[in-house]
């Protein structure tokens, strides 16, 4: 017997029940009118509405109508209204995510097709009139993440779309939500009468004033608002959850430009880890510090990159000793202890099960401002400290060598900024990486302002000439752990080494070169361009 049943042949068949879970002020009761336009769906408006009033007691003006007219027994509903054959071959479920009780059914999220609705809680709240303002409970966030991971977790993640994007771009929307419940997308679900309509749940007078003036999803640009800033509290509790759910949303706009597509990770174990910021261990994506972070306001912060082999961290005091020397030359003040930063470190690696072949990021801002601006005065929260462990091998081929070319970016002379500060104000660097990579090399050497060998912009460098080490003196160069690692390793073996002056035609005749980093370890040098060539 096919389950397929028109409304002309009127016959009573199995339906698809189509369930929409949503908070308050969403544009539920819109997306309601737009299915209700379909010639093959029935609506229902908040079905479980008088089980959840039941449950929880809630006064409304309209409660007592509503449970002598509704069944308040809400596994009954699910049961005899939700799951009973139709005549109509989907049946499409509005509901309020704080109606999902306890109690109900595990048919209720078993069978059927979900999808959630989101709304930023900045347009809820800004929705809602001074004298109903809602409560964080009303605004159903949590629940809303809970029917997200209850159904991921029975091996139906919901589809989840933006209210606005159904208001920019309703077609679109509503195309692709079709899609995703693997129903076929009608144009009439884009308009529909003014006026109160006989699905409405009896609530409508109280509620639905507003939907009831509109045909459809677009509605004329209204001039911002300002919000309500006496609902700052729930905004900051709402927000965050919203954001999560915002995570599964497929197609994003943005004010800015469309968004781009998620890129692929160079280490893909990386996508789950844990960092971390200030004084807690957070996800990688909450992984994030205030815009009044120093960091943020000016690159002013201080940086070390730390190696984890065989569960030792790689000359760990060597960097501590570093980093709080550059914190003290830039007069940074309230710095953690030495001990608090290695508990944190050590935290974040135990917490990610990081022990080998994995690197640190370890930064120090000088924290965050009470207001935007320059002054160190406006620092008076202490600093952040931000653990980045990654799962990271070597970045070079340290194989079969890695390509130098000859950036025109020379390095920062100590009469501006001293290289021995390990700063994360990288842009010199950063500039002569671009150069590199426009002109396919893996790294790019930086002469100091008389054109004499400085570094690399990431490495240190090595280079043998006629059995003797020589390395440039680390005036223009950062003073590399690893550098003097290798420096003393030298002078062990009684090899001879000078630290001096080195001619870029030194380096261009030299019988060996290697560079040297915490990130990149020991890399020989293949190839040494003499000079960047343009694009074309």
């Amino acid at each position: 017997m096919s389950l397929e049943c028109t409304k002309w042949e009127m016959a009573v068949c199995e339906v698809t029940v189509i369930h929409s879970w949503s908070s308050p002020c969403s544009l539920s009761t819109s997306l309601m009118y737009s299915f209700a336009q379909r010639d093959d769906v029935e609506v229902l408006d908040e079905p479980l509405y008088a089980n959840f009033l039941r449950v929880s007691g809630l006064h409304k003006p309209y409660r007592d109508q509503l449970l002598s007219k509704m069944e308040s027994d809400g596994n009954k509903v699910v049961k005899d209204i939700i799951s009973r054959p139709g005549s109509k071959k989907y049946r499409f479920c509005k509901h309020m995510s704080k109606q999902k009780v306890l109690g109900l059914t595990e048919d209720l999220m078993k069978n059927g097709k979900h999808f959630i609705l989101i709304r930023n809680p900045l347009d809820i709240l800004s929705s809602f009139d001074n004298d109903a303002l809602p409560t964080f409970s009303e605004l159903g966030f949590v629940e809303l993440v809970c029917i997200y991971s209850e159904l991921y977790e029975l091996g139906k993640p919901p589809v989840v779309i933006d209210a606005a994007e159904l208001q920019q771009d309703p077609e679109d929307t509503l195309r692709g939500l079709c899609n995703d419940l693997e129903i076929p997308y009608q144009p009439a679900m884009l308009k529909w009468e003014a006026g109160p309509k006989s699905i409405d749940g009896l609530w409508a007078p109280w509620r639905y004033k507003t939907v009831h003036k509109s045909t459809g999803f677009k509605q004329e640009r209204k001039d911002l608002q300002p919000f309500p800033f006496s609902l700052y509290a729930l905004l900051e509790q709402s927000l965050p959850l919203y954001n999560l759910l915002r995570r599964h949303v497929k197609k994003k706009r943005s004010l800015l430009s469309p968004p781009l597509p998620l890129p692929d990770l160079p280490v893909p174990a990386n996508e789950k880890l844990l960092a971390w910021v200030g004084d807690e261990i957070v996800t990688r994506e909450s992984a994030k510090v205030s815009v009044f972070d120093s960091v943020v306001q000016g690159g002013d912060s201080v940086w070390e990159g730390l190696r984890v082999y065989n569960g030792k961290i790689f000359k760990l005091e060597g960097h501590l000793d570093r980093m709080f020397d550059s914190a003290k030359a830039l007069a940074f003040e309230n710095v953690p202890t030495r001990d608090e930063i290695k508990e944190a470190i050590f935290q974040t690696l135990v917490r990610n099960g990081m022990f080998d072949n994995s690197h640190i990021r370890l930064s120090l801002t000088r924290g965050k401002k009470v207001t935007s601006g320059m002054s160190p005065a406006f620092n008076l929260y202490g600093c952040t400290l931000i653990v980045l462990a990654e799962w990271k091998p070597p970045v070079y081929d340290n194989t079969h060598g890695i390509v130098l070319v000859t950036a025109s970016t020379r390095r920062n002379s100590p009469n501006t900024l001293d290289s021995k500060i390990h700063h994360n104000n990288l842009l010199n660097n950063i500039l002569a990486k671009i150069e590199g990579n426009n002109a396919k090399a893996d790294d790019a050497i930086m002469l100091d302002k008389d054109g004499y060998l400085s570094e690399t912009n990431a490495t240190n460098i090595f280079i043998v000439k006629k059995g003797r080490v020589l390395t440039p003196h680390a005036d223009y160069c950062l003073p590399g752990i690893t550098r003097a690692t290798v420096m003393n390793l030298v002078v062990e073996q009684q090899l001879i080494l000078e630290e001096r002056r080195i001619s870029l035609s030194e380096v261009h005749t030299a019988d060996e070169i290697w560079t040297t980093g915490t990130m990149g370890e020991l890399s020989p040098v293949s190839e040494c361009c003499r000079w960047n060539k343009p694009n074309t």
